[in-house]
């Protein structure tokens, strides 16, 4: 049986912490689509083909995952895709209530589609795209926390 997942989110930047959800996932299952949102109601730093470039990146050593953008909801997507498992990464349980929620309002729309929750290594579970956007900004160094072409794009985009 060919199992295909879905990781969908924004990725703006692709993370390691990121990576090591897909990473675990990539072991799981057959496929992983990683999918970066174009549209949300969140303001991003880099577009979405941008977004699409630096996951390429940062992913391309894992052989079963592939990368791709949507404007729908994940639901859409993952239904597209022939998926039957939405990943989502959660760093703590703060977390939790949102993603629960989103979950099960996923299954309604798509009962075909299971919901996996994964998380990051303790080192990597503070990590998130804002927090990195942020340090970046103020010219801290967030070359640990990213693949070395996502901190290149920073350095670019940020001066």
């Amino acid at each position: 049986m060919n199992i295909i997942a879905i990781y969908p989110g924004t990725f703006d930047p692709i993370t390691n912490g990121h990576r090591q959800v897909v990473e675990r996932a990539a072991q799981l299952f057959d496929e992983v689509i990683f999918a970066i949102a174009g549209s949300s109601n969140k303001t991003t730093l880099f577009p979405v083909q941008e977004r699409i470039r630096l996951a390429e990146a940062a992913l391309n050593d894992l052989f079963n995952v592939k990368v791709c953008s949507f404007n729908n909801l994940v639901v859409d997507i993952a239904r597209e895709t022939k998926a039957k498992v939405i990943i989502r990464g959660l760093r703590a349980i703060s977390d939790f209530d949102y993603e629960f929620q989103m979950a099960s309002m996923n299954k309604q729309l798509y009962p075909e589609a299971e919901t996996v929750f994964l998380t990051p290594s303790e080192n990597q579970a503070c990590l998130s795209s804002s927090l990195v956007r942020e340090i970046a900004t103020l010219g801290g160094d967030v070359s640990p926390f990213v693949h070395p072409e996502v901190l290149q794009a920073l350095k670019k985009r940020l001066g």
